[in-house]
């Protein structure tokens, strides 16, 4: 027990994370050109990407990183309208760049692509926008296909998906917080929420969460999650990952907060329930009864990938009379010759599946496909003939597999293949009772989990009647004319009856 509270245990010393981004006071900018780059070299390591050309006679001088730097932009921003200048006063460059006198400053625009200029004499920098872009286009995700509305998707670039955002929301109650997170990476992060709407609680929340943070690098949202998600112990994800900006234009307009990364194109949303993560676009781009029916067999899918490997394995460990009567021969023929018991045919299909899985993922899309196809096909019919799995047992992982995959959001799938193998364990130990027991654990763990304040299991616990409307089922869209208030959404009134008219 020891060696455990030592291992969580916080050090004083780790927690006191150097921050890069203000270590250093003010540095005034030199009369000296020539001074002032070797200062910049010094500080940059002397890199080989650093561009300097004297232009004016070596009266002016002007620095950028070519890596980061668009050469076009440099030639049109810069040497360009410095040729026409005829003296060197200050105010002749206002008009196309940024003055700025502290030379960090200067170093810090530089890493974001920006070009110096150096005039003699003068004792200011001038800034300009020269970073060079390479954004793919606005393409559907792979891992969220929908039928029918929008086919467009985040990118890596987050002021393309800001701008994603608000062609969708052209409100000023659309409002967007920077945030600058890594101590060394200095990545920027971008919080959007609809000010009228949020709850000013989760705002502080989200913000003081932020502002905890003290990584040296921030890669992604997977980074900011975990630090800022309430239970990091428990399985069930407690915000969603999306790259569809519909999809986040809808979570906005209910009160929610999306996070931005910049270099990713998931976007975070939070406060989230269970619920959310069987909602789809298409749910509502379909007329309420296909989506109420598409949802109703999600919200099935959940069940049979949780529970289904272990009914198997608690009806032939412990309750085989629960077999009707039709069936009791074909299923006793089919495990007659299994030398394994059922948990250890169960565990072995389960990994079987998640290693073809894996490995269809990080393959090339080719050979993917292929592996998808042996795995399932040849390796499947392999166990079967060698006696070592049974043909139900394939039957049920099978299905189970499908069920696990039917969910719309990747995380919450792959918490559905983490909770088997408990409740394959538990059936193993006390059959049915152990599969009740199991779920009865984690039905009070997700009444227990909340979401930055927001109960998880909303609307059942707290149950909420009214926000039953969006849940198993979906109504029409003219009858929800309420917010859902599991979000502590400050205005719950959405739309008047929609259907005032009257039919002929």
């Amino acid at each position: 027990m020891n060696f455990i509270k030592k291992l969580f245990q916080k050090n004083e010393n780790d927690m006191q994370i150097k921050d890069y981004r203000n270590l250093e006071d003010a540095k005034q900018v030199s009369s000296s050109a020539d001074k002032n780059l070797e200062y910049i070299q010094q500080k940059l390591h002397h890199p080989s990407d650093l561009k300097e050309r004297k232009l004016k006679n070596g009266k002016a001088l002007l620095v950028y990183l070519e890596t980061l730097s668009d050469q076009d932009k440099v030639n049109e921003k810069v040497v360009l309208p410095l040729s026409k200048v005829d003296d060197y006063e200050l105010k002749d460059m206002e008009s196309t760049g940024k003055q700025h006198s502290d030379l960090h400053k200067g170093i810090k625009e530089l890493l974001k692509g920006h070009a110096l200029l150096f005039i003699e004499g003068h004792t200011e920098l001038y800034t300009f926008n020269a970073t060079v872009s390479h954004n793919r286009s606005v393409d559907e995700p792979e891992n969220e296909k929908i039928v029918r509305g929008s086919h467009e998707g985040f990118v890596e670039n987050i002021s393309v998906n800001i701008n994603l955002v608000r062609k969708r929301i052209e409100s000023t109650d659309l409002t967007v917080r920077y945030y600058k997170l890594g101590e060394r990476s200095n990545t920027n992060v971008s919080i959007l929420f609809m000010q009228s709407l949020v709850d000013p609680e989760v705002l502080e929340k989200v913000h003081e969460r932020l502002q905890w943070i003290s990584s040296d690098h921030i890669m992604s949202p997977g980074y900011v999650e975990e630090f800022i998600e309430d239970a990091p112990y428990s399985p069930f994800p407690q915000m969603l990952n999306t790259e569809r900006p519909d999809r986040a234009v809808g979570d906005l307009m209910e009160g929610r907060v999306a996070v931005m990364v910049e270099g990713s194109p998931t976007v975070l949303t939070l406060p989230v329930t269970l619920m959310v993560f069987y909602q789809t676009p298409d749910d509502y781009n379909e007329r309420w009864i296909v989506g109420s029916y598409l949802r109703t067999i999600r919200l099935m899918s959940f069940l049979i990938a949780v529970t289904l490997p272990a009914f198997y394995t608690a009806v032939i460990a412990f309750h085989f009379e629960v077999i009707p009567d039709a069936l009791v021969l074909p299923i006793k023929a089919s495990i007659k010759d299994i030398a394994y018991p059922p948990i250890i045919e169960a565990l072995v299909m389960v990994i079987t599946i998640e290693l073809i899985r894996e490995a269809g993922v990080r393959l090339p899309t080719p050979i993917g496909q292929t592996i998808g196809i042996v795995g399932g096909l040849v390796i499947g019919d392999a166990v079967v003939r060698a006696g070592l799995i049974s043909n139900v047992m394939i039957v049920i992982i099978a299905v189970t597999a499908i069920a696990s995959f039917v969910v719309p959001s990747t995380e919450m799938s792959a918490t559905l293949r983490i909770l088997i193998y408990p409740m394959i364990l538990s059936a193993t130990l006390l059959g049915f009772i152990g599969i009740v027991f199991a779920l009865m654990i984690l039905l009070i763990h997700l009444c227990k989990l909340e979401s930055f304040g927001t109960p998880y299991f909303s609307p059942f616990a707290p149950l909420k009647w009214k926000g039953l409307k969006d849940t198993f089922i979906r109504v029409p869209l003219w009858k929800m004319n309420k917010r859902p208030a599991d979000t502590q959404v400050e205005e719950l009134k959405r739309q008047k009856d929609s259907r005032g008219w009257k039919k002929p």
